[in-house]
């Protein structure tokens, strides 16, 4: 069975740009966070997992948003007993959801400390975050933009 340990977790980036747009004071704007993960195994001890988690919003001139937000964390693991596919899947689903309050937290400090009104993303289970952790039979999870603030 699988073990694994975080021995620690950092903020590698944290940042906040209001975007200059001209908008009606009474504008909706879709906010549509886009994350990310990436797991790296550390090349001079196996047990050693890197996880890098990330929460985006950039506007586009398609799409424009208010600000852009980077928030980027880097968790490391100590592994164990990680065989099969099936361990590395749930490996990434528990360290997504060990990780996962920390990135939340994060974006809305930073709208927060903007002055604006913050950001609070939803309360997820990590296996609804990225298709690839989703088993066949399990739900899709998709984010209501109105519920995010």
């Amino acid at each position: 069975m699988i073990r694994y340990t975080m021995r620690a977790i950092t903020a590698d980036e944290l940042s906040f740009k209001v975007n200059p747009i001209k908008a009606a004071p009474d504008t909706k704007f879709e906010i549509k966070p886009l994350f990310s993960r990436e797991i790296r195994r550390a090349n001079e001890n196996p047990k050693i997992n890197i996880i890098v988690l990330t929460c985006k919003i950039e506007g586009t001139e398609t799409e424009p948003k208010p600000f852009n937000l980077l928030a980027r964390f880097v968790g490391v693991f100590e592994v164990e007993d990680m065989n099969t596919d099936e361990d590395r899947r749930i490996f990434a689903v528990n360290a997504t959801e060990t990780m996962f309050p920390y990135l939340r937290a994060s974006v809305a400090n930073l709208t927060a400390d903007a002055l604006i009104s913050p950001l609070h993303l939803p309360v997820v289970s990590g296996a609804t975050l990225f298709p690839e952790d989703r088993p066949a039979n399990q739900y899709t999870f998709n984010v209501d933009p109105k519920a995010l603030n």
